[in-house]
């Protein structure tokens, strides 16, 4: 396949809450955070846009540990005096969407804009929620745009800021009102054309005034879900769905140019998604750039007019390049997957972020719920080799401490290089079935002590025992593949596949006749992660349009590797993958993929 140093091609293919009343808001300046399963420390600073230690400083020990359903207290960064800044509201019992629109004299619409996450059913105590500043003067407050306003003392009922993709037809359809009506008090309307940004007048729907033209007499205070179901957007589907790739398909090395093969692969299996649903009666515009792993090549690429009108970008991947392409995506409103990286700050404050790749602290509470729904009436054993390899001492630690809080018991003990059954007879509970979790990962240390588990194994046929562990574990094939079978093992990875899965297969084979070569043998599989990552987006894009974020459990597919859960960090956050799996090598030499829901 020839290669091209910039790729700029467009395709166009027919195709818990917190029991009891809290004070969310304090004199001394701070507002309750309920913890929530994978946050830490870390990750709940960059919620707030505080430090570490300024949590260390309300929460004394915090430092030691944090647990889920625990509540912390947050300083407030800003306050609802200062123009310009948010505020974080912590929602009180029996506190209502309506009540909050009063307390800091914005619109509902507002409030649910910046928390795009937040709806009538999660809108409950303990949930914290971004209070937007007033944009300007000349925006009207929530009090007045009330329906106490008499008439004859304004003639528009609150102010619409037109956002991307509105039209005219939406906008009178949310707020219930004629085109004639909403032209009538915008005359620069009757051309037709709306423009990004600009507010318009809202005239009182025709249900809300007598006879005589005044308003009727307020009702009853708007509940909930009627206040979310007006500030919610009409979802629009898509004709056409618009994408762009941004990857380093070449990257510089000693001032030349050198090729990236895993990245030309993701692209590679990206295309074979768009030819999937092309096939299905899905249209698409592709635009494919090469960033080179440059900020400035990166920069250039978003000032093309045409990224502005994308649905989706797929990219970056050098980390400097990310807070680049997330300010665009937040300021142009357009959705942006990120495949590779861990840590992405941004995800906590931009909405448009799809993170792919688990961060470590929302895997391991991941591994560790299910873990303990599947283990929990077993005799967990840690494994330390003797030379001290504790590198998963961080996954460890927290399974230790999940196990404590569910008084699942476990024991540790070590094991050297003289082959000792007696210790691991020692540790066992004979009568139930005894997980064996070594406290490092590497092939290594599996050398040291996969001896002392299989002479057990062989010597106490009847004994029920497993080893448990980690993803690179799949890497390990040729060394200790026949100890895992023995040893009837489980390991954790959130992707996987199997060459003799039916979709592997294909895929495979798709793969192999396209490009006439086969995909790296990597893990994971840089082709394979491009189709499902492409696949899944586009054919949610395609099946739900602007509804996807609120229809992300609609989008059915099967994954040949990489299994999909995306779940928003907070109200106004975005969103990360917590898809874990378990695979299971029995000692029927069978594989077998636990997949949980």
């Amino acid at each position: 396949m020839k290669f091209i140093h910039i790729l700029c091609l467009s395709l166009s293919l027919t195709a818990g809450s917190i029991g009891g009343t809290i004070k969310a808001q304090t004199g001394n300046g701070y507002f309750l955070h309920t913890v929530a399963k994978g946050q830490s420390l870390y990750s709940i600073a960059n919620t707030y846009h505080i430090s570490v230690d300024d949590i260390v400083r309300l929460n004394p020990g915090s430092d030691k540990q944090i647990r889920a359903g625990e509540t912390l207290k947050i300083p407030q960064s800003g306050n609802g005096s200062n123009a310009g800044k948010v505020v974080f509201h912590t929602i009180q019992s029996g506190e209502t969407l309506y009540q909050l629109t009063v307390k800091y004299n914005v619109t509902a619409q507002a409030i649910c804009e910046a928390n795009p996450g937040l709806s009538a059913s999660n809108f409950r105590t303990g949930q914290v929620v971004c209070i937007p500043a007033q944009e300007s003067a000349s925006v009207p407050t929530a009090k007045e745009t009330a329906p106490q306003r008499k008439a004859e003392e304004q003639e528009w009922k609150e102010m619409h800021k037109v956002e991307r993709k509105e039209t005219i037809f939406s906008i009178c359809q949310k707020y219930g009102i004629t085109q004639d009506a909403l032209i009538a008090l915008n005359p620069d309307l009757k051309n037709g054309k709306l423009r990004r940004g600009t507010f318009l007048f809202i005239p009182y729907p025709e249900s809300e005034k007598t006879k005589n033209g005044n308003l009727q007499a307020a009702g009853p205070e708007p509940t909930n879900e009627e206040l979310f179901r007006e500030s919610q957007p009409v979802a629009q589907k898509m004709n056409v769905v618009k994408a762009a790739v941004l990857l380093p398909f070449t990257v510089k090395e000693n001032g030349t140019d050198k090729s990236n093969p895993r990245m030309t692969e993701y692209y590679e299996g990206l295309l074979l998604a768009v030819d999937s649903l092309k096939r299905q009666g899905i249209s698409f515009d592709l635009y494919t750039y090469n960033t080179q792993g440059s900020k400035q090549v990166m920069t250039s690429i978003l000032n093309k007019p045409v990224i502005k009108t994308m649905d989706i970008i797929f990219g970056p991947v050098a980390p400097e390049n990310i807070p680049v392409a997330t300010e665009f995506a937040k300021k142009n409103d357009i959705r942006l997957v990120i495949p590779f990286e861990p840590k992405v700050d941004q995800v906590f404050s931009t909405p448009q972020i799809y993170q792919v790749n688990t961060p470590q602290s929302y895997l391991y509470s991941e591994v560790y719920e299910h873990f303990i729904r599947q283990f929990s009436r077993c005799n967990v054993i840690f494994l330390d080799p003797a030379n001290g390899d504790k590198e998963k001492a961080d996954f460890i630690t927290g399974l230790k401490n999940e196990l404590r809080n569910s008084q699942v018991t476990f024991k540790q003990i070590q094991l050297g290089s003289a082959i000792d059954p007696d210790k691991v007879i020692g540790a066992m509970d004979t009568t139930r079935t005894n997980i064996f979790i070594p406290t490092s990962g590497r092939s290594s240390a599996l050398t040291r002590l996969l001896p002392h588990l299989t002479l057990v194994r062989r010597e106490h046929p009847g004994f029920d025992m497993h080893l448990f562990g980690y993803p690179e574990w799949q890497t390990y094939t040729q060394e200790h593949l026949a100890s895992f079978y023995e040893l009837d093992t489980y390991f954790y990875s959130s992707f996987y596949t199997n060459n003799l899965f039916p979709e592997a297969v294909r895929f495979t084979q798709n793969y192999r006749r396209w490009y006439s070569k086969d995909m790296a043998n990597s893990y994971p599989k840089f082709g394979m992660l491009g189709f499902d990552t492409g696949y899944f987006f586009l054919k949610g894009l395609a099946q739900e349009g602007d509804g996807l974020e609120n229809n992300l459990s609609k989008v059915k597919v099967v994954p040949i590797q990489t299994g999909f859960k995306f779940e928003r960090v907070n109200n106004w956050g975005g969103f990360i993958n917590r898809k874990v799996f378990f695979v299971h090598i029995t000692k029927d030499f069978e594989l077998i993929k636990l997949d949980f829901e």
